[in-house]
C-alpha cells in the first residue's frame, strides 16, 4: 500500500494535471539539494523515495576509474583499487553509492525543499498547458467565467486559465462571473510567467461553429461555408454553397421562419448576420456581397492586382457604402478583393474627363489637306478652324456659317477631308497628280511626236485656264465677295488650279523625255 506521502502527491497531480512521478522527481531534487547544502559539500547526492513507506533516503555517488592518473576529480571520483575493497565485482566506469544521514536536516533545509518542489511542479504545469492546448489553435471550446478585469476577462478552461484581451471582445457583451460561454482559442503565448493561453469571441470561427451546430446541411457536408468576414458586434458576411441542387443554402441556414439564423443572432447578442449564396463567378459574387444594395454593374479593372469596379444608382451608393463603409469593407473582405464604388454619375464625369483628355491630343494643321486650296484654307483660318481635327468635328451647318462657304466649296471641304482620311467611295479615284506623278507612265510608252503634241495640247489649256480664272474672279467680284457666286466661281477656279498643276507636271516630264530621245528639237516659241 503506497504511503500517505505518496497518496498526496497523487492528489496534486490529478489537481495540477501533471504525472506523479514528475512531482515524485521534484521531491528527490529537492532533498538531494537540501542534504548538499547542510553538508555543504560538491559531492553527488541523489535522493530517493520509497512509495511504500514513504521514506526519502540520500546518497552520495561516486564513478569508478582505472587508476589514480585518470581521477580528474577526488570528490566524485574512485580508483577501482580502492572501490573492489567495498565491493569487489565493481567495474571501471560503475559507480559506488554511500548512505548520507538526512535526520539533521532542519528547518530551512525543508524550506528550500519546498521552494524547489513548488518551482518543479510550476514548470511540469507550465509545459502540460502548452502540450494541451497548443495544437487546438482555431477550436471552439467551452468556458467559465472567472474574473472580470478592467480590460480583460479571465476564463476557467478546466487545466488552465485563458484570458480574452479587449480586441477580442464585442461590444455587445457583458458577462458575468459564472457564465458559460463558448470562446475560440487562438494561441498559446509561452511567457516568463508561464503560457497564456489567449481566446476571443470575435474570431470568424466562432460564428462558423454556430452555424455548424444549428444547420445540420453544414454539419453533414450539403451546404459548405466558403467565406465569413466579420466585424464583431456589428455584421458578419457569411458565403455558403451547396452540393446539392434540391438544396438552397441561403435558406438552410435562414431556417424556417428564421429560426435557426435568429438562435446565432441570440448567441452574438444581437450581431445582424447576412447570409449570401457563393459564385465562383467573381463579378455575380461581388453584386450579392454588396447587399442589401442593387448593383447597376461590374467590371474587372485589375485581373493581376485583384481590383473591380462596381457601379450603382446615385440613390444606392449611401446603402452600397454602408455605415463608416462597413458594407463595402465587408463585401472586400468577403471577397479577397479590392472594390472601387462609385455612382452613374461620378462614372459618367469619368468618361467626360477621359473625353476631353484624347481631345487634347495631338493636332494636324488645316494646311495638310492639300485638295482644300489656299483660298478655302485662307477662310477656314480666319474663322479660327487652325486644324484638320477641328474641320472633322464640324458639321455642315457650323460650316455654313463661316463667310464665302456656300454648297459646292461645302462639298469639297467634305471630299477632302474624307481623302485625307483615307475614305474613298466606291468609283472614287484617287487625284490626277498623284496618277501622273509616278516615273513609269512616262517612260518611253509614247513617241517623240506625239510628247511634243501633247506638250502643244497642254500649253494651250493652260492659257485657256488662266482667262478662265480671271473672267471668274471679275464675274464673283462683281457679284460681291460674301456671295454664292464669289463661292462658285472660286470653287471652279480652284478645280481647274488642281488640274492645271497636273497638267503643267506632265508637260515638264514631256519635255524631259523629249530631251532624252530626240538629239535635235525645233523650237516651238
Amino acid at each position: 500500500m503506497a504511503s500517505v506521502l505518496y497518496q498526496s502527491i497523487e492528489t496534486l497531480s490529478r489537481d495540477k494535471g501533471i504525472d506523479p512521478e514528475i512531482v515524485v522527481g521534484a521531491v528527490e531534487d529537492a532533498i538531494a539539494l537540501a542534504t548538499r547544502k547542510y553538508y555543504k559539500t560538491q559531492e553527488n547526492v541523489r535522493a530517493e523515495m520509497d512509495k511504500e513507506t514513504g521514506e526519502i533516503r540520500a546518497y552520495v555517488y561516486k564513478t569508478v576509474v582505472e587508476g589514480p592518473e585518470q581521477v580528474e576529480d577526488e570528490i566524485n571520483q574512485l580508483t577501482l583499487e580502492a572501490a573492489r575493497e567495498l565491493a569487489p565485482e565493481v567495474e571501471v566506469g560503475g559507480e559506488l553509492r554511500f548512505y548520507k544521514d538526512t535526520t539533521p536536516l532542519g528547518r530551512i533545509a525543508a524550506q528550500m525543499a519546498k521552494q524547489v518542489i513548488f518551482q518543479k511542479v510550476r514548470e511540469a504545469e507550465r509545459d502540460t498547458v502548452y502540450l494541451e492546448y497548443n495544437h487546438r489553435a482555431g477550436e471552439v471550446i467551452n468556458a467559465i467565467v472567472k474574473r472580470l478585469e478592467p480590460m480583460d476577462v479571465i476564463f476557467d478552461l478546466g487545466k488552465a486559465e485563458a484570458r480574452m484581451p479587449k480586441r477580442e471582445q464585442s461590444r455587445l457583451e457583458q458577462f458575468a462571473v459564472g457564465e458559460r460561454v463558448r470562446v475560440v482559442l487562438l494561441r498559446v503565448d509561452r511567457a516568463a510567467k508561464g503560457p497564456q493561453v489567449i481566446v476571443s469571441r470575435a474570431a470568424p470561427g466562432l460564428v462558423q461553429n454556430l452555424f455548424q451546430s444549428e444547420v445540420p446541411e453544414i454539419y453533414d457536408g450539403t451546404v459548405s461555408i466558403k467565406a465569413i468576414a466579420r466585424e464583431a458586434g456589428e455584421r458578419t458576411k457569411i458565403a455558403v454553397q451547396s452540393r446539392d441542387k434540391d438544396v438552397d443554402p441561403v435558406g438552410a441556414c435562414v431556417g424556417m421562419k428564421g429560426m435557426r439564423v435568429q438562435s446565432i443572432i441570440r448567441e452574438l447578442r444581437g450581431e445582424k448576420i447576412d447570409i449570401i449564396e457563393y459564385s465562383e463567378e467573381i463579378t455575380t459574387f461581388a453584386e450579392k456581397a454588396l447587399q442589401p444594395a442593387k448593383v447597376s454593374r461590374v467590371s474587372i479593372t485589375d485581373l493581376a492586382e485583384k481590383q473591380i469596379e462596381v457601379i450603382v444608382d446615385d440613390t444606392q451608393l449611401s446603402l452600397a457604402i454602408g455605415k463608416k463603409g462597413q458594407n463595402v469593407r465587408l463585401a472586400a473582405k468577403l471577397l479577397g478583393w479590392k472594390i472601387d464604388i462609385k455612382s452613374e454619375e461620378e462614372k459618367r464625369q469619368e468618361v467626360e474627363q477621359q473625353m476631353q483628355s484624347m481631345g487634347n491630343g495631338p493636332t494636324t494643321p488645316i494646311e495638310q489637306i492639300t485638295e482644300l486650296g489656299e483660298t478655302i484654307q485662307e477662310k477656314l483660318i480666319a474663322a479660327g478652324i487652325t486644324t484638320v481635327e477641328e474641320l472633322a468635328d464640324m458639321t455642315p451647318e457650323q460650316l455654313e456659317e463661316i463667310p464665302g462657304i456656300g454648297e459646292k466649296t461645302l462639298e469639297k471641304i467634305s471630299v477632302a477631308v474624307r481623302h485625307y482620311f483615307g475614305q474613298y467611295e466606291e468609283g472614287e479615284e484617287k487625284p490626277a497628280v498623284a496618277e501622273v506623278a509616278g516615273p513609269e507612265e512616262s517612260s518611253g510608252d509614247k513617241t517623240p511626236e506625239e510628247i511634243l503634241a501633247a506638250d502643244a495640247a497642254s500649253a494651250g489649256e493652260v492659257a485657256e485656264v488662266r482667262n478662265l480664272k480671271a473672267e471668274t474672279i471679275v464675274d464673283a467680284e462683281e457679284a460681291g465677295s460674301e456671295s454664292d457666286a464669289f463661292s462658285d466661281a472660286d470653287a471652279r477656279v480652284e478645280k481647274i488650279e488642281l488640274e492645271n498643276d497636273a497638267v503643267d507636271t506632265l508637260v515638264n516630264e514631256s519635255q524631259e523625255v523629249s530631251d532624252e530621245g530626240v538629239e535635235t528639237e525645233p523650237d516651238r516659241g
